[in-house]
């Protein structure tokens, strides 16, 4: 959710501005804008290129008015205060200041007020402009630049990371978060800040994460960090990994495409790092808790996450006898909570910058509540915060809809599920032998799946006109009927709803007429029978059923379309099952001629409240 880049060095900065927005374009923006600083005629000038929409738009302004300079900042803004227009977009400017934010200033009304009182004018409805203005009003106090910017953010409350030139220091670039991430990236002769290590990947894969309060001074040679107490501080020096092929799409149409088809190969990476495949069984996983002596786990998450939460508790209830709690990150941080003496909570994301989610580890971690993370970003906020970190290795996911991240993080629930189960006597030997060879099995298996997307093209070109589409699943394949409802409604805006198939006859029949597509997931399990019966409860008001299932159960129910699904142990069954719902998705959104990379309204990473 929006994107700060820049860069201090010797060389024209506006290509690199450019390339960094570009590589953030999967977190989402509807506006664009860089601002660099030049000399002119013995003195130094802002000079600023915005505009709304895609970074397109923001290059054809540049082309029209070209600009250059040695040192620069840029950003992709999501909007939240004010609509989306070339007046709200970053920068923003005071006479001697420019500012790109990312995140919420909560008191900015108070602030602003305080600023109007004073004389000064605002030009947008944002609430970054504000920072502008408030480290204008130190410089005309007479503080220097350093300070001028030190006091500012003093006065901020919410979340925010900002990167922020000032005329008086006319080869720095001053940076500073709470609550949203924020990198530091070092080079030859030249220094990076960037919302993510991925933005400057081009350039370096030397970055420094700033931590919570931390704020930098960025310079061509150097960069001095600073803590919350104003002392000064050494962030390790991490070397990413990354390079310029992660932002590539690999010869697929769509960045969605390609990380479907990557799944297999996510998979086969977790194995080799949670499986013990000469002994089928999960290696010792890295906990620092005792399983034996723990009431209970909660599992929070946000959107897609969530999903792969939930699908766990329904692994960690069987297999390991321990209740689970499945919380939306967002209702968790504020609820009236009664926590375990011995409780373990595990955050999942992609991300490990997820805003709710990170607020509510705090708060568990605050009520002395054992923390786990499963993330994506080992270098994240989350993981760093986390007590035990058990990481996706999904690698770089720049679809908005997110995909090999999900299937990973249920992957490694699953392993999670395994472990504790044997652990605490719950699961004997050959039931972890059992589970593991089918998982073993299930790379080869979603290949296969994937190279027969026939079937799913025709049923999305079917699906394209509806209006509404319902998704139907029970026990395990109910996460799966919401994660499918989600893709659908995300990429192609058509409303989806997922549903426990039993609940369906107690609202969400009223729904139901010949032009609903109803899309039924019923694996082979102890839930077939009732599946198949929910099924023709729709089919009985003529509702357009998929159906989605072994081969065996598509020959014996003849259903308007059906996807058959490879037999597989019923454990393993909903990881195979959400592939063909990721495909299906893209292919309707695709019918629809719709962005599916970065559909509307919807950011990668939500690092706001």
């Amino acid at each position: 959710m929006c994107g700060i880049i820049g860069m201090v060095g010797a060389r024209d900065v506006v290509p690199f501005l450019l390339d960094g927005l570009k590589r953030m374009e999967y977190r989402g923006y509807d506006s664009a804008g860089i601002a660099v600083r030049r000399e002119r005629e013995g003195s130094f000038e802002f000079s600023r290129r915005r505009a709304k929409g895609k970074i397109a738009a923001l290059q054809n302004v540049i082309a029209d008015a070209p600009v250059k300079g040695q040192i620069g900042i840029g950003h992709i803004r999501w909007a939240t205060h004010g609509e989306p227009t070339e007046e709200n977009a970053h920068p923003h400017n005071a006479q001697q200041v420019s500012v790109v934010h990312n995140g919420i200033i909560e008191n900015w009304q108070p602030l602003k007020q305080e600023l109007l009182n004073k004389g000064y004018a605002f030009q947008s409805q944002t609430d970054t402009e504000i920072i502008a203005k408030l480290i204008q009003h130190k410089l005309d106090q007479g503080l220097d630049a350093f300070h001028a910017f030190q006091e500012s953010i003093k006065r901020l409350d919410g979340a925010y990371a900002i990167a922020v030139m000032i005329d008086d220091a006319p080869d720095t670039i001053f940076a500073a978060r709470a609550g949203s991430p924020l990198v530091v990236g070092r080079g030859d002769n030249e220094m990076y800040v960037g919302s993510d290590a991925l933005a400057l990947a081009l350039v370096t894969d030397k970055v420094q994460y700033l931590e919570e309060g931390d704020y930098a001074i960025i310079t061509q040679q150097d960069i001095a960090i600073y803590d919350q107490s104003d002392s000064p501080v050494s962030r390790a020096v991490v070397e990413t990994g990354l390079s310029a092929d992660d932002t590539d799409k690999g010869g697929f149409p769509h960045f969605m495409l390609k990380e479907i088809h990557e799944q297999p190969t996510v998979i086969r990476t977790l194995i080799e790092r949670y499986i013990d495949k000469s002994q089928y069984c999960v290696k010792p996983l890295p906990l620092s808790f005792d399983p034996n002596t723990i009431e209970r786990m909660a599992f929070v998450a946000c959107g897609t996450a969530y999903h792969a939460g939930l699908l766990g508790k329904y692994w960690m209830e069987s297999l390991a006898n321990l209740p689970v709690d499945v919380d939306i990150a967002s209702e968790y941080r504020y609820r009236d909570l009664i926590q375990p003496k011995q409780g373990v909570f595990v955050a999942f994301s992609q991300s490990g910058e997820t805003a709710d989610t990170l607020a509510a580890l705090r708060r568990a971690k605050s009520e002395n509540q054992h923390i786990v993370s499963v993330v994506n970003v080992e270098s994240s906020s989350m993981a760093r915060e986390s007590t035990d970190r058990l990481p996706t290795c999904a690698g770089a996911e720049i679809g908005v809809a997110s995909t090999k991240a999900f299937i990973a993080q249920c992957v490694v629930a699953l392993c999670l599920a395994i472990y504790v189960g044997r652990q605490r006597g719950t699961m004997d030997a050959a039931t972890e032998h059992d589970i593991v060879t089918a998982l073993l099995a299930l790379p080869n298996q979603i290949e296969n799946s994937i190279h027969h997307i026939e079937p799913i093209q025709q049923i999305a070109y079917a699906m394209a006109p509806a209006n509404d589409v319902l998704f139907l699943g029970r026990g395990r394949h109910y996460p799966i009927a919401l994660e499918a409802a989600l893709k659908l409604k995300e990429i192609s805006y058509i409303h989806a709803e997922g549903y426990a198939a039993g609940e369906m006859k107690h609202g969400a029949i009223a729904l139901i007429d010949g032009h609903v597509p109803v899309v039924c997931l019923c694996p082979s399990d102890n839930l077939l029978e009732k599946s198949l019966s929910n099924m023709q409860e729709v089919m009985a008001r003529k509702a357009q059923v998929v159906l989605v299932a072994e081969e065996s159960v598509c020959q014996s129910n003849k259903t308007a379309h059906h996807i058959i699904i490879p037999s597989v142990h019923p454990v393993i069954a909903p990881i195979l099952s959400v592939v063909p719902m990721q495909l299906l998705a893209y292919y309707t959104a695709l019918a629809l001629g719709k962005d599916v990379d970065q559909p509307r309204n919807l950011a990668k990473s939500v690092t706001v409240e």
